[in-house]
């Protein structure tokens, strides 16, 4: 017996290590498939999934996360999905609800005159989806009557004061910062953000990779090209000419259609507010101009600004325009569907300056200012 004793403590002690050692944490993997989008994520940690708004507006300092789950609590940015009824206040989320299936949840809108889609048309004109008044000057007792279950606001800051009436109502109100994306897939993106609002995060996730599919596709076509074209854009406003940054989408859209944007090597995510005399001084033999701001002719521009026919691109025809792309009531389709088809935006300007490259394809934003 007194040579078991020594085994039997050792054990003992055996024992009592193993009870006592630390337990190492297991460790949940943190997914996400947000590519190019760079204002926005969704991260999912085991069975919960977040939405979190990194840029909700420009220069914020603080970004927003929502826990998407089978209930709304404001106090805690807790979301309930899918989403049942919706107001939406930009014409670049009508597409994106429409690409997804979603768009009969659409219940409100300020000022659905812009709107072009004829789909989303038509539920205007039967009375399904109500107009709100303009972005600034919601009608929000209007938009309380409705009582969506969520409102997706932009704006230049966080100090809008209807979104903040809004949200004291009970109606949560989250940013969409689409616009501000630096890259023409990065504002694509945000379609996955509308597509885990309503559970349909398959659908989203496979439009966009077909939308990345044709961009990537189009923009490996255009190094073909035999010649590289220069390129102007913009236009002038009260005396400045704004043409787009050199680090802006635009800028990528040109750089990806392998042509020579002339203003490519400039700093900046937006536009640039120049002289009419620099610009003339760099883009008067430039090949093409396009993207001229809202004019629709020539004429209307010589009436602006005899300089304008100064330039190259404006005396051969080679200008092509936006403008005259319009719905039903008036609204730029452009403005609206560009967002979420960049491929399509890049095939325009493909199209444009190497048209050989794509000999079947037609133009679909942009038209030849006569």
């Amino acid at each position: 017996m007194k040579h078991l004793l020594p085994l039997l403590i050792i054990s003992v002690f055996f024992i009592s290590c193993q009870k006592n050692k630390p337990i190492k944490p297991v460790k949940t993997p943190v997914k996400t498939n947000i590519k190019y989008a760079k204002g926005f994520d969704i991260i999912t940690t085991g069975n919960q999934k977040k939405l979190i708004i990194k840029q909700p507006y420009q220069n914020a300092k603080t970004q927003f996360t929502y826990i998407l789950g089978n209930k709304t609590n404001l106090s805690t940015n807790e979301l309930k999905v899918p989403v049942k009824n919706i107001v939406v206040t930009s014409t670049t989320h009508i597409p994106m609800l429409e690409e997804i299936g979603a768009e009969n949840f659409l219940i409100g809108f300020p000022q659905t005159k812009f709107i072009s889609s004829i789909k989303t048309r038509k539920r205007i004109d039967a009375g399904h989806v109500i107009e709100l008044g303009s972005e600034q000057t919601m009608n929000t007792e209007r938009l309380i009557e409705l009582a969506p279950e969520l409102v997706i606001g932009f704006g230049l800051n966080g100090n809008n004061k209807t979104y903040k009436t809004i949200q004291r109502n009970g109606i949560p109100v989250i940013y969409n910062g689409d616009w501000l994306e630096e890259t023409p897939l990065g504002r694509a993106e945000w379609i996955k953000f509308f597509g885990v609002l309503f559970n349909k995060e398959k659908e989203a996730d496979s439009i966009f990779n077909v939308i990345e599919t044709n961009y990537l596709s189009v923009k490996k076509i255009a190094l073909k090209a035999n010649k590289i074209p220069t390129i102007i854009s913009g236009s002038l406003f009260k005396d400045l000419w704004y043409m787009p940054a050199g680090d802006s989408f635009i800028a990528t859209y040109f750089k990806d259609a392998n042509t020579n944007f002339l203003w490519q090597n400039t700093k900046g995510t937006g536009s640039l507010a120049l002289s009419i005399e620099s610009v003339l001084d760099k883009g008067l033999a430039a090949d093409f101009w396009i993207g001229c701001g809202l004019f629709e002719n020539r004429a209307d521009m010589l009436t602006s600004n005899q300089k304008y026919n100064s330039f190259s691109a404006f005396k051969k025809g080679n200008i092509y325009t936006y403008a005259n792309n319009k719905g039903a009531t008036g609204g730029l389709i452009y403005f609206e569907k560009a967002p979420t088809r960049p491929d399509l935006v890049l095939k325009d300007i493909i199209k444009i300056t190497n048209s050989d490259l794509l000999p079947n394809y037609s133009l679909t934003f942009f038209q030849k200012m006569e």
